[in-house]
């Protein structure tokens, strides 16, 4: 069974640039508006892919990776993608632990939004996957935008793991953030 399910966050606060994002599954139909972002280099110089050069390399993504991916959602402002966020639980004795990773349209940076989709994960992921007890995310160090949205969103940053991985040929360093299910949230 599909899960169709929309979180959605409405405020009528005259300061929020994006009264009516929500989050929903990413379908094919959605190409378009994904290939805004996936094609974007400044969207994917902190991600572990190149920009994408055409769109059946973006269909072959969705169907293959997306769909089946057990929760990945669009960011969506009036219902129209505009980047997507994900939880990524892990097995066995790490099942406790998901790690959450998400990407937004480079014309969308610094409006608060990826804070919100954070946000709205962290509201909701706990309950459910009651499994889940500590949500993480590694962020490159350069990335300082990311860095800042995690903190908004009430993570703690734990540390830097130097050399954690190695990025389009270079050795990255990374920051660990997390959000444990017991810490308080800002509202």
């Amino acid at each position: 069974m599909e899960d169709t399910s929309v979180v959605q966050l409405h405020q009528n606060k005259p300061e929020d640039e994006c009264p009516n994002l929500s989050l929903r599954p990413l379908d094919v139909s959605d190409i378009d508006a994904f290939m805004v972002w996936a094609t974007d280099e400044k969207v994917a110089r902190f991600c572990t892919w190149e920009p994408y050069t055409n769109k059946e390399d973006g269909l072959s993504f969705i169907k293959n990776t997306v769909l089946p991916h057990p929760w990945l959602r669009a960011i969506c402002v009036d219902d129209r993608p505009i980047g997507a966020i994900s939880v990524t639980s892990n097995s066995g004795n790490d099942k406790c632990r998901g790690e959450l990773g998400y990407v937004l349209a480079s014309k969308y940076w610094g409006r608060g939004i990826a804070t919100k989709a954070v946000g709205m994960v962290a509201e909701t992921i706990f309950d459910e996957w009651p499994h889940l007890e500590r949500l993480e995310a590694l962020v490159d160090v350069e990335n300082l935008g990311s860095q800042r949205v995690l903190e908004k969103a009430g993570f703690q940053r734990e540390g830097v793991l130097r050399k954690y991985v190695v990025l389009k040929g270079r050795s990255r360093d990374r920051v660990m953030f997390s959000l444990l299910s017991t810490d308080h949230r800002p509202t």
